[in-house]
């Protein structure tokens, strides 16, 4: 049986890397270790992908902890030749009760193939000496989403003693081989050999040390090695790789919960590779298991808010699509596409605060040809906790060489800085570019008739008032969901299950309009039999008739409060009470606009509703399959909704009454209470 041990690296007369320089190459990247972790380690599955077949790459994270049955082999292979503690503590994590371990696997992949000898390095075929020998290769597919071979560090700091065990089949000529080999990297020290003081670089490997140089276990060793070790065997006809790290750090989470995060944090950052491709399957399929239980990845495209997101991705790739351009130098950068919505906030996770986003989404996804996430860059913030937009940016296939120069080691950011001109140039415009989109997005506008409510949202600039956002977006229904609710949005209140229910009883009301009355009003007695109407706009012929007539008054305008036979009557209005504001009611976002009657006396309100159209006034009859804004209720202040479209109140009494208004999908709404006298 092949002799498998450690072999600590020492310096050569030339020099060497010392490892503390290899593992601190990531720098000091914002996100956490993890989400580096899952970027890197499927960015180097999706450059080893198996392209001449097509497929699709499967890719697993697997926490676990080594078997009874294991335990004691995992200790005894494992530590022959490991190096004194001080030097490399794999003894230590090898003699504890429990071994826990982290492995990152990828099927449909290359698997580690090539020389294992840096000095043989001389084929096209560099991946197994470029992962475990070289460092800072670069890349060698075109368009693969890595550079540089930095990024390999983030599994040894991952690992707690800095150590990983590879696992890998590939295909050798005509053949399939097996590899097997254990690396380590921790820090540069001095001990002492038969020729006295001699100063190590820090790095040691694991394998078959029978020779000059430290080799994997290959074919039927490691096939029986990996036995040994419980490790999961190949498929006959299998190809791809297992990286597993010893004694992961999970930022102190419990591994249940370290579980959790990574799904999310697939999600967040590969979303791209879940969605279905051209022949009907996703590039990459992804799952998240500890100790054997399924840790399920959200869905993109039903989890709020990635589905923005996915939404703005197929916006890109869409006719509607828009090309960024650079002017000087004339160069094509890339593609665009914003969607923008009306959605209630989503409650922000440890994997979306990772990324930049709280419980509003205002950002722009970046990404190369290759389809990784490389950022979210945010933009302006929307004027309400409501309204959100998301962006997806793809570089074209010739700028790939740019905006892979501009990023760091971890490959999550665009520095212009770090380029010369014309690449700086080039990354510049592109965020002035998607500036200039994103400014156009959010700039509303529209004309408001006199006399309507001047409403204007908290958060809004000056040129949102009087109007309110709708469910803004560029195409698409607006998502009413809540996170990861999959319910198909609400658009009827009138009947059925989805209605608002009553709480109490009404004071009256009339129900007309065929909205339905949620709590049954009760009509108050009125007197001379009927209804009469007064301090109204006076309608032709009112004078003559004695009889007030049944127009609602507009605010704003001025008409005789008069009515027959009667002295002079204060003239029923509406009192604004706050600015309206966005609201929700059973999961769905409402807008809330509060009034009280300062008059006293019975009143009757209704709403008028309109969509105000930028720079053209306002709209009251929708076009052909569109929504218009609609009325829910009105609520008073114990919360009881009343379903109504005509409603009669007390006056006077200071009671603060809400009109509760459903927006209409892309659209800004023009709102305005009208009232009436009502003659008891």
């Amino acid at each position: 049986m092949t002799d498998a041990a450690w072999f600590s690296e020492p310096f050569r007369p030339e020099g060497g890397s010392v490892a503390e320089g290899i593992r601190k190459q990531l720098g000091r990247p914002d996100l956490d270790l993890l989400a580096i972790l899952v970027r890197e380690s499927a960015q180097n599955s999706w450059d080893a992908r198996l392209a001449d077949r097509g497929g699709t790459v499967d890719y697993r994270i697997d926490l676990q902890v080594v078997g009874p049955a294991q335990r004691t082999n995992w200790k005894e292979i494992l530590s022959k030749g490991a190096p004194l503690a001080t030097h490399l503590p794999i003894r230590e994590t090898l003699n504890r009760s429990i071994i826990r371990l982290m492995s990152i696997s990828d099927r449909g992949t290359s698997g580690l193939g090539g020389p294992t000898r840096a000095d043989k390095a001389v084929t096209t075929n560099l991946d197994f000496v470029s992962f475990v020998r070289n460092i800072g290769a670069p890349r060698d597919r075109a368009l693969g989403g890595g550079t540089y071979g930095f990024g390999k560090g983030i599994f040894y700091r991952v690992s707690k003693p800095g150590t990983i065990l590879l696992h890998t089949r590939c295909r050798v000529g005509d053949r399939l081989e097996t590899r097997l080999m254990g690396c380590a990297l921790w820090q540069n020290y001095i001990a002492e050999d038969a020729t006295g003081e001699r100063p190590y670089t820090g790095r040691h490997w694991w394998g078959d040390v029978s020779g000059d140089v430290v080799e994997p276990l290959t074919g039927d060793a490691a096939d029986m090695m990996a036995k040994r070790l419980g490790l999961e065997p190949f498929a006959p006809d299998e190809t791809g790789t297992t990286v597993i790290m010893l004694d992961p750090s999970l930022d102190d989470r419990e591994p249940t919960v370290a579980a959790d995060y990574l799904a999310e944090t697939i999600a967040w950052h590969l979303w791209p590779k879940m969605l279905d491709g051209a022949g009907g399957a996703p590039a990459m399929r992804f799952s998240v298991t500890c100790d054997g239980i399924e840790h399920p990845v959200p869905d993109p495209r039903e989890t709020r808010p990635l589905n923005l997101f996915v939404a703005a991705y197929e916006g890109m790739k869409g006719p509607q699509r828009k090309r960024l351009k650079c002017h000087r130098p004339k160069k094509d950068l890339g593609d665009l596409g914003l969607v923008k919505r009306v959605v209630p906030p989503f409650e922000a996770t440890a994997a979306s605060r990772m990324v930049g986003i709280e419980n509003l989404v205002h950002h722009v996804c970046l990404m190369r040809p290759a389809e990784l996430v490389v950022t979210y860059r945010p933009g302006p913030k929307p004027p309400s906790e409501f309204q959100s937009y998301a962006g997806v940016f793809r570089g074209v296939e010739e700028m790939d060489e740019v905006y892979a120069a501009a990023e760091p080691p971890t490959h999550d950011a665009w520095n212009p800085q770090s380029l010369e001109y014309p690449a700086s140039t080039f990354v510049n415009t592109t965020f002035r570019r998607i500036n200039e989109e994103l400014n156009g997005l959010l700039e509303l506008g529209g004309n408001v008739r006199p006399g309507a409510a001047k409403i204007a949202l908290g958060a809004a600039s000056v040129r949102f008032a009087s109007l309110l956002g709708g469910a803004w977006g560029t195409g698409g229904a607006s998502d009413y969901g809540k996170p990861g609710d999959t319910r198909t949005p609400p658009t009827d209140f009138r009947t059925g299950s989805g209605d608002i229910k009553p709480t109490g009883p009404s004071v009256g009301g009339d129900a007309e309009d065929g909205l339905g009355v949620l709590v049954p009003p009760e009509r108050m007695p009125g007197t001379g039999g009927g209804d009469a109407v007064a301090g109204g706009d006076r309608g032709p012929g009112a004078g003559d008739s004695g009889t007030g007539t049944s127009d609602f008054g507009r605010m704003g305008r001025d008409a005789p409060d008069a009515r027959a036979g009667a002295g002079p009557v204060r003239r029923p209005r509406v009192e604004y009470v706050s600015e309206p504001y966005f609201d929700e009611r059973s999961g769905t976002p409402v807008l809330i606009q509060e009034f009280r009657l300062p008059v006293p006396g019975a009143q009757r309100v209704r709403i008028d509703l309109a969509v105000a159209i930028t720079g053209a006034g306002r709209e009251t009859e929708p076009p052909i399959g569109a929504a218009m804004p609609g009325l829910v209720g009105w609520e008073d202040t114990t919360g009881n909704l009343f379903g109504t479209p005509k409603y009669v109140i007390e006056g006077g009494d200071g009671t603060i009454w809400r009109a509760v208004v459903r927006p209409a999908p892309d659209t800004m709404t023009e709102i305005e209470v009208l009232v009436e006298a009502v003659n008891r």
